[in-house]
């Protein structure tokens, strides 16, 4: 019988039978990063929830058969500034990756002939973002030591042996060192010449870094290396340095107010096609690519601004954009691949996370991988619409709303649906249309969900991107309550069921909506931070000081601080919450949430915590992120008034 003939039963909002079992947000679910290229060979990383979050470094040959570097025994990611990336390398039919377990670096051919074989010591190092240099036998990658009992890591840039000979005799020599972070070496295809980037506190890579260039020498010695732009006291950030096929040098830089692509020509960086979009992203994890360099006379890079997201091929020669038709509106890693093609991640409307070939000339798409898509009728996903609403100071915020849908039911005459806020991390970070199940898990269930790119996002261009500076607690906290009250205007939404979720940074907007607000009605807080303080005395290297620019210089302004925390105004508290913390996060530690679980129990109000075994910062593990979930609509169920559909545990709330 037809779908369409099947008359809707009735249910209230929450209650729907969903298609979406919480085991399909983890089963097959894959993320692709690290996108490398090895003759007609194709590479990525690859995060696997099913695995307990192991990331697996995975070739598609030439011949489309699939296989893994890694083994079942090895997980190739680095905790270098915590979040890692550039965890992967390859050259010359080699492999190369930071192992998870111990964090050292191994060789492994990439036809399995042998087993991985460590390249660096057992000592407290960790290592990422490694370029090959073949021809001297090495790799040169970012170090952060941490053999400094008591003091800050050090980061540098270093020179490690291929064949193995460092593993014992700590024959690890420092390239270049003398600030607080370094990132994306990258050899000339020569191989006679490295750029990287470099950066130092309070910045982050996303507020002022500098790109570096220097001479390589025979013996692999980095002569008269300079700097060529940027400047550690101004507010341009340089990110992501590429080489041509023709020796040129180019990268992104925001010093238009945009990060668009640029190039050396030997005295200074030159605007390849200057635009008012985004072709960068903020670099949280190393690798991060963007664009990709196909001939000497053409680049294809995604770029975005408040009117979207796309690809575009860049006529080198002319100065122009073509935009490419695909059906995707998110992108990722970019690498170019052998002929007219390039590599990409990328998710649509209606189309999940995928690596895709696009062959830039005529427009075909291959599908060299995909996360699992349910066989579900997409009569059932919610599409994003793009919002643009009025927040505080008459500025204008940016979101994307997804309706409740679900063929098979509808609300009772005159009902709301209850709405579920999605806050991202970061704060510097965005949110995305793409096709994400965990969205669908709501709407399928009779939620409204609105996905907030609050003041601070990336995407919309720097001004827009430090509208948050100084600021964090505040804006990003308006907006996420102008989006509701938009939405509860228009008639969308249940003023009186309004709720608000979001991990880490989206944890602390969370907090503070629900501390400092009146809009939110409950809300959950994936390992969010409650105390800044605290964050600004007990965090990783990466983001200590991160916090200068967001808030103020510590303890210089601890009164700011504490003004900021939710951890200090529990008396403003008057809605319940649930949270959901990792009990191994050192960005976020445990106590961060405990402390104001305890000031909720003892304040009375309904309140939830579920801590997780061997999970960090994020949870990777599936049958972590599958609890997690239902605990969070049971838990909204209970509070809002409804019995969700399906065989969920229930949550212990206290004070109910």
């Amino acid at each position: 019988m037809s779908q369409d003939l099947i008359e809707p039963r009735i249910a209230p909002y929450g209650a729907w039978e969903s298609p979406v079992a919480t085991e399909l947000l983890t089963a097959g679910a894959l993320r692709f990063d690290e996108l490398d290229v090895d003759g007609d060979d194709i590479y990525w990383v690859e995060s696997r929830p099913d695995e307990q979050g192991r990331y697996a470094a995975m070739r598609y040959s030439a011949e489309g058969e699939l296989s893994e570097v890694t083994t079942a025994d090895y997980s190739a990611r680095t905790l270098v500034h915590e979040y890692g990336g550039g965890s992967f390398a390859v050259s010359n039919g080699a492999g190369y990756f930071s192992n998870f377990a111990d964090q050292r670096l191994y060789r492994r051919p990439v036809d399995g002939s042998e087993e991985p074989t460590p390249l660096t010591p057992e000592l407290p190092l960790r290592y990422a973002d490694a370029a090959v240099d073949d021809t001297r036998g090495r790799l040169i990658c970012v170090v952060e030591d941490h053999r400094r009992e008591g003091l800050e890591a050090e980061n540098y840039l270093a020179s490690i042996p291929t064949d193995g000979s460092a593993a014992e005799a700590d024959d690890i020599v420092r390239l270049h060192e003398g600030f607080d972070f370094c990132s994306s070496p990258r050899l000339s295809p020569d191989g006679r010449r490295l750029a990287w980037v470099c950066w130092n506190h309070p910045n982050m890579p996303w507020d002022a870094t500098e790109l570096w260039l220097a001479e390589v020498a025979t013996n692999g010695a980095l002569l008269s290396p300079r700097r060529i732009a940027g400047d550690a006291r101004g507010d341009v950030s340089i990110i992501e340095p590429q080489w041509g096929t023709d020796g040129t040098l180019y990268c992104v830089s925001d010093e238009s107010g945009w990060w668009n692509i640029q190039r050396w020509d030997g005295s200074q960086l030159v605007p390849v096609l200057p635009m008012e979009a985004e072709f960068g992203q903020p670099q949280w994890e190393f690798s991060m690519s963007t664009y990709a360099v196909m001939d000497k006379c053409c680049l294809v890079a995604q770029y975005g601004n408040a009117d979207g997201r796309r690809i575009g091929a860049i006529d080198l020669e002319e100065g122009e954009l073509r935009a490419l038709e695909t059906p995707f509106n998110t992108f990722g890693y970019f690498t170019a691949a052998c002929g007219p093609r390039v590599i990409c991640a990328a998710a649509g409307p209606d189309v999940g996370a995928a690596l895709v070939a696009i062959n830039v000339d005529n427009g075909e798409i291959e599908t060299l991988r995909a996360s699992a898509s349910p066989d579900i009728d997409r009569a059932y996903f919610s599409t994003a619409e793009a919002i643009d609403y009025p927040t505080t100071g008459g500025k204008t915020s940016h979101a994307y709303y997804y309706a409740p849908r679900n063929p098979d039911f509808r609300a009772p005459d005159g009902e709301l649906p209850p709405l579920v806020t999605f806050i991202h991390g970061g704060p510097t970070s965005a949110t995305s249309p793409g096709f994400n199940l965990a969205i669908q898990y709501w709407t399928t269930r009779g939620f409204a969900v609105v996905d907030v790119d609050y003041r601070g996002s990336t995407g919309y261009g720097t001004e827009y991107r430090r509208e948050l500076n100084g600021r964090w607690g505040i804006v990003d906290r308006e907006d996420c309550e102008a989006a509701a009250r938009f939405l509860v205007e228009r008639g969308d939404v249940d003023p009186s069921r309004l709720a608000i979720r979001g991990g880490s940074a989206g944890g602390y907007t969370t907090l503070g909506a629900l501390t400092f607000g009146d809009v939110f009605t409950a809300g959950a807080s994936y390992y969010g931070v409650s105390d800044v303080a605290a964050l600004a005395e007990d965090t990783h290297k990466f983001e200590s000081r991160y916090l200068d620019s967001l808030i103020g210089p510590y303890p210089e302004r601890a009164e700011l601080y504490e003004q900021r925390s939710p951890i200090h105004a529990v008396d403003r508290l008057s809605c319940p919450i649930i949270f959901l913390q990792g009990l191994e996060d050192k960005i976020v530690p445990p106590n961060q949430a405990e402390r104001m679980v305890d000031a909720l129990r003892k304040k009375g109000l309904p309140v939830a915590y579920i801590a997780f075994e061997g999970e960090q910062h994020g949870f990777r593990q599936a049958a972590n992120i599958q609890r997690a979930t239902e605990a969070e609509l049971d838990f909204y169920g209970r509070i809002f008034g409804f019995s969700p559909a399906g065989d969920i545990e229930p949550v212990q709330i206290e004070n109910l």
